[in-house]
């Protein structure tokens, strides 16, 4: 018997010693030596034990005594993982499992050979459930499987910390007096406002009882006692950090006591602070009924007067029933938040989130509602998309104008040619002018696409809208016919503008043959044109997101037509879109519209009410006219018999057709032409030392562009004029062109006007 003891009290101590106990291993040590000093007084006695016997067999309920002493659950089991002994936190943490290794994988498994072979091994669960594993025995036959858990984070401190932290100076910030209390009522932490109005200066260094700063009345109606009978009367809100509990641990919040209209009364300092809130927030109670909103959640639910009864009220009827079954839910059962994707009543086309989160301890409110305003993130992605689009096309637009001015250049230009060697009564006379009748419509066509992409060539002067409206009055008259009556009425002290005369005749005219096609249908109407001046001031009151603020010279076009549905409003300037009948219209009137206005560094905005009419109002910037500054006269058109010329001229030009005509058309007036297909062709012309007057070319060509090649030949030759022609506008490509001394001439253009060109470079030399 003492043998057994010895070996128990010697297992005892070795297990002890193992697991991190020493107090308790040199107890069974202890118990070992007596057992061992009676075995040997046995012994000498003549009641010898063989020591074997002494350790074969440990003593297990010893063994389950000792496990239970641990807090972490704890198994010993022999060399194939079957348990002898589990202690009660194994039992309760793993009740159904006959094994450890039934608890995981195969980790669990390979751990249990490596401990086996090594003595001791870990493995993991899940990333929270750490295993580690040990030989154990006076044979080492035995494996002891220890599951600790993980460490928690004191919630209490953290609290302390959050109160104490940014979360308290918030609500400070708010006016609301915040303490952190422990179970004791001690307070931990506390906010800067309740420190300096609750607890005096020369306090000492251990935390102070709640109790002793605050006096709590019956009806939370509470006094802080440092203020004494002066002090306002206080609401008191515990908010208990384990609400399962009856623990008095938790947050104190405490508001001033406004005016109370009721039980359901919000204090004054809890509504300012909901008001300051970027989120849209609601208390509800018990019964589904709205406590308070503040004033985000009204503006993200489109109320436009007082808060309704029920939040049912604010979505679409076949929303009603999800959200008081979400909030039904919320009030009475365990506290919990969610989002619910719904459709509000004002708003019924794009749905919103609303989140709901049951609340406890605060009053009677039991339902948080949090509403996000989306009105202005929607609106402006709307406006994005929309000026995405505008430019995707415009892009698109500008590329195929451009390709195309090359090819209407040479149709153009062999016209031309041919109309040279025919005379009127000839019998292709007319099929000639025909064909250029229809390439100068092509011609049109791609000016407005350009237009739209803002890549035409301006010629912008400073001028007063009030005289480009009287110039084109005679022709809008002609226009519009007997049956629209058009009014004009100019406003005093308008700023003067700079944009393109004929561009911006365009623009009026666009606008007022779209005014009199939507007033045939009503048999006529009235047309009325408006300029005006607009100050900073007036354009601030407008809150535009788009126009800027300061001064403008604006004018207005209303018609009192059919008007434009609000579907379809948003889309008026794009290019192809048309509301009239097949074959009535291209849809490239307001596009083009759009496009010389952006590029004149104006605003274009379109107001409609369908059967009342439409107005469109374009403000342009007032042009600060520098010292000296004047509108540049128009020079005088030179006769047929003016262009003629002589000297030599290099012609370079990708395109083989814009280069045969350009050629011909230059040839015929006299010149000498040499003529190179791209930049590097034209560089070996150049330093051949060839006698050069005059250097035509193209701005975008493959290998080496035209500004590169000038940029080049004006080192050896640096008085060489130059003239550029190009697709794209001079606008578009002034970054690349930025030489001195430089003409432009934009595609497509006729026999003439190219030698109008090469006559005045040469002229200017």
């Amino acid at each position: 018997m003492p043998a057994l003891v010895a070996a128990a009290a010697a297992s005892g101590a070795v297990l002890f010693w193992v697991i991190g106990a020493p107090r308790f291993a040199l107890l069974f040590f202890a118990g070992f030596v007596a057992m061992l000093v009676a075995v040997f007084v046995l012994e000498r006695r003549g009641a010898r034990i063989p020591a074997a016997e002494a350790v074969a067999v440990p003593d297990l309920s010893l063994l389950g005594m000792t496990l239970s002493l641990l807090g972490d659950a704890a198994v010993l089991t022999d060399g194939d993982a079957r348990i002898l002994v589990a202690n009660p936190a194994y039992r309760d943490r793993f009740p159904d499992a006959p094994s450890p290794l039934s608890l995981g994988d195969s980790a669990l498994a390979e751990a249990k050979a490596i401990a086996w072979r090594d003595g001791s091994a870990s493995a993991a669960l899940d990333p929270d459930s750490p295993v580690d594993i040990e030989r154990a025995g006076a044979r080492g036959d035995l494996l002891l499987w220890r599951f600790p858990c993980k460490l928690q984070p004191d919630p209490i401190s953290v609290g302390a910390r959050r109160i104490a932290g940014a979360a308290g100076s918030r609500l400070a910030s708010a006016g609301v007096l915040a303490a952190f209390v422990d179970h004791d009522g001690r307070v931990l932490g506390a906010n800067k406002l309740f420190t300096d109005r609750a607890i005096a200066a020369g306090a000492g260094a251990e935390a102070p009882l709640f109790a002793d700063l605050v006096d709590l009345g019956d009806d939370n109606c509470a006094r802080l006692v440092a203020e004494g009978e002066q002090g306002g009367p206080l609401r008191a809100v515990l908010v208990p950090i384990d609400p399962t509990t009856n623990s008095a641990a938790g947050t104190f919040l405490l508001f001033e006591q406004g005016e109370l209209a009721g039980n359901n009364a919000v204090g004054a300092n809890l509504q300012a602070l909901l008001d300051v809130l970027p989120v849209g927030l609601a208390l509800v109670d018990r019964d589904g009924r709205f406590i308070t909103a503040n004033k985000t959640f009204h503006t993200a639910g489109g109320l436009k007067g007082s808060l309704p009864a029920y939040p049912g009220d604010l979505v679409v009827k076949d929303d009603k029933g999800a959200v008081a079954d979400a909030i039904r839910r919320n009030a009475r059962g365990p506290a919990m938040s969610g989002d619910l994707a719904v459709r509000l009543a004002s708003q019924p086309a794009e749905p919103v989130a609303l989140t709901i989160a049951g609340l406890r301890g605060l009053g009677d409110a039991a339902v948080l509602l949090l509403l996000k305003d989306n009105s202005e993130e929607a609106k402006l992605k709307r406006q994005v998309a929309q000026a995405t689009k505008m430019q995707a096309v415009g892009q698109l637009a500008g590329g195929v104008a451009h390709d195309f001015n090359n090819i209407l250049t040479a149709i153009i230009g062999h016209c031309d040619l041919m109309l040279m060697r025919h005379t009127p009564g000839d019998s292709d006379y007319d099929d000639i002018q025909q064909i250029r009748s229809n390439s100068n419509r092509a011609a049109g066509l791609t000016r407005q696409l350009l237009a739209f992409s803002r890549q035409q060539t301006l010629r912008p002067q400073v001028l007063q809208l009030p005289d480009v409206v009287s110039e084109v009055s005679h022709l809008l008259k002609r226009l519009l016919g007997e049956t629209v009556e058009l009014q004009l009425k100019h406003g005093r002290d308008l700023g003067s503008v700079r944009a393109d005369p004929g561009q911006l005749e365009q623009v009026i005219v666009n606008l007022a043959v779209n005014a009199r096609d939507a007033m045939m249908s009503k048999g006529g109407g009235v047309l009325s044109i408006q300029t005006y001046a607009v100050s900073a001031d007036q354009v601030a009151e407008l809150g535009s997101d788009i126009l800027p603020t300061a001064a403008y010279s604006a004018i207005s076009v209303e018609d009192t037509g059919t008007g434009i549905a609000p579907g379809i409003l948003g889309k008026v300037f794009e290019p192809f879109f048309t509301t009239k009948e097949v074959g009535k219209g291209t849809g490239l009137g307001l596009s083009t519209v759009y496009g010389i206005v952006k590029q004149s560094g104006g605003f274009i905005f379109a107001d409609s009410k369908v059967g009342k009419g439409t107005r469109f109002t374009i403000y342009f910037p007032v042009h600060a006219a520098e010292k000296g500054e004047a509108s540049a006269p128009r020079a005088a058109k030179p006769q047929d018999g003016e262009l003629w010329g002589t000297g030599t001229v290099l012609l370079v030009e990708d395109e083989p057709m814009v280069r045969t005509v350009a050629e011909r058309a230059l040839t015929r007036h006299g010149y000498t032409v040499i003529t190179a297909t791209n930049g590097e062709e034209a560089l070996e012309v150049i330093n051949r030392g060839e006698p050069i007057e005059l250097l035509i070319s193209d701005v975008v060509m493959p290998l080496m562009d035209g500004p590169t090649m000038v940029r080049k030949a004006r080192k050896s030759r640096p008085n060489l004029p130059i003239l550029f022609m190009s697709g794209y506008a001079e606008e578009q490509l002034r970054n690349s062109i930025d030489i001195d001394n430089v003409a432009f001439l934009p595609k497509p253009f006729s026999v003439q006007e190219l030698a109008e060109a090469a006559r005045k470079v040469l002229s200017a030399k």
